[in-house]
């Protein structure tokens, strides 16, 4: 029973989906930190060249710095957002020269931007501010005493940059996907196309037509076809070997019946008893080859449909080899042949399955042993245990069978070339049936010095 289960767009959707995803959180956190590190590289840099300004405004008189805070150092740092900007001018003690900054500055920080130019981050009261101190070297002016400008300002602004930037990076990000999405939209509609077109082709057969498919398909589907071309392989070998099952039976019945209305017919023009009764005789004959005949034919048509595992159960195939051969030798078939048993194991040999087939497979066995055998054969029937396995074993010392044509034994209607004897040839057929149904394996081959061996080869039920 085949169930639906999803769609194959929608599960290549939610893989795409779900790379898509893990790549775009990838990408957001990428654009989030790359908007960050853009705008603090950016009023870092505003920050310094600030500094810079303020540092070329420095003016010497008597040995002092005179500072005058440049308006274009202010309007450096000047942006829409209106921040706070703060600056303070230290002489090399870290007094103050000139300062609008309300804190101190920490001796470390003073320390470390004596060596190079340094950026930090502080607070005023509660509001966080960026700081950049730089030293200016005062040599070869009037006095050798280092200044330290530190300038900064609030964070309003980076923070309005950081968040335009990762606005447009979400924007581009979201075209992208949408363009991605129609992308794999078409794309999925390309890759499934030969799906569509093998299915079109399908429909469009007949039911008769078992012909192998001829389209162009991927790689991916070439696999899928070779296993359709083979299943309509196995069904048109199916289908010609019903036809010739159906040719072959409807000849073998036809034969006696033709047989029947000629006898008949003659003994109808007759006016002699004996006749007559000559007459009914074959037709008696006849008739019970007939009906045998349409017995074997049932008999394999039920085979061919496999009853449901359940209705199988476990028996010992000693207990049904010893009752079918007592049946037989007691039969008037069999009074000018010598049948028996070989020693049988002297423990039980369980096997699995359906009891009546299994009574068909011996009886059909012993049928054609002895239908193709002259009198006077010696017939013999026998167990082998294996490991895993029993071997149910008949065997003769008749004629036997060309080697060539023991391989076709077990196919409908084959009678080894034997004209000489009654015999529909579908014997064999129903044992090759009922073994396969069983999981068993037939094997055919001849008996030194004459003669014909059949095996059978059982799994035993405990079997591991």
């Amino acid at each position: 029973m085949i169930q639906v289960d999803g769609t194959l767009k929608t599960r290549l959707a939610l893989w795409l989906l779900v790379t898509f995803g893990g790549l775009g959180g990838f990408l957001m956190i990428e654009a989030y930190t790359s908007a960050q590190r853009d705008a603090e590289r950016a009023f870092d840099s505003q920050l310094q060249a600030a500094a810079l300004t303020i540092a070329e405004a420095i003016q010497w008189q008597g040995g002092e710095p005179l500072v005058e805070i440049p308006a274009a150092a202010l309007q450096i740092l000047a942006t829409r957002h209106q921040e706070r900007v703060f600056y303070a001018i230290l002489n090399a003690n870290g007094t103050s020269i000139t300062r609008n900054m309300p804190t101190i500055i920490d001796p470390q920080w003073r320390h470390k931007a004596s060596q190079r130019p340094i950026w930090r981050d502080a607070r005023i009261g509660d509001t966080p501010i960026r700081l950049y101190g730089y030293e200016l070297d005062t040599a070869g002016w009037e006095a050798q005493d280092p200044v330290q400008i530190w300038v900064g300002h609030t964070l309003a602004g980076r923070h309005a940059l950081a968040s335009e930037l990762f606005e447009r990076a979400m924007t581009r990000f979201a075209v992208m996907v949408l363009l991605a999405g129609l992308l794999m939209t078409l794309a999925m509609r390309g890759v499934l196309k030969p799906l569509r077109k093998l299915r079109q082709l399908l429909r469009q057969r007949e039911n008769d037509d078992t012909q192998p498919l001829h389209a162009r398909v991927p790689k991916e589907l070439l696999e899928l076809t070779e296993t359709l071309n083979s299943l309509f392989a196995r069904q048109r070998e199916g289908r010609e070997n019903l036809l010739r099952f159906t040719a072959d039976a409807s000849h073998q019945i036809k034969t006696p019946l033709t047989g029947l209305r000629s006898t008949c017919e003659l003994a109808l023009q007759s006016r002699r008893p004996e006749e007559w009764r000559q007459a009914l005789e074959t037709v008696n004959d006849n008739a019970t080859r007939t009906s045998r005949l349409a017995e074997q034919l049932l008999s394999l048509a039920r085979l061919r449909h496999a009853s449901s595992e359940h209705e199988r159960g476990s028996f010992d195939l000693v207990a049904l080899l010893r009752d079918c051969v007592m049946e037989w030798a007691e039969r008037a078939t069999s009074r000018n042949h010598d049948l028996g048993l070989a020693p049988l194991p002297d423990k039980a040999m369980m096997v699995r399955g359906e009891p009546w087939s299994l009574h068909e497979l011996v009886g059909n066995l012993v049928d054609n042993a002895l239908r193709y055998t002259p009198p006077g054969t010696i017939i013999t029937l026998g167990l082998q245990p294996g490991v895993d396995t029993v071997t149910l074993i008949i065997e003769d010392d008749g004629p036997g069978v060309p080697e060539g044509l023991l391989s076709r034994l077990h196919q409908p209607f084959e009678r080894a070339g034997r004209h000489d004897a009654e015999g529909s040839g579908l014997g064999m057929a129903i044992v090759d049936s009922i073994a396969r149904q069983h999981g068993a394996i037939l094997s055919l081959g001849a008996r030194s010095p004459t003669g014909l061996c059949v095996a059978v080869r059982f799994p035993l039920e405990n079997a591991t």
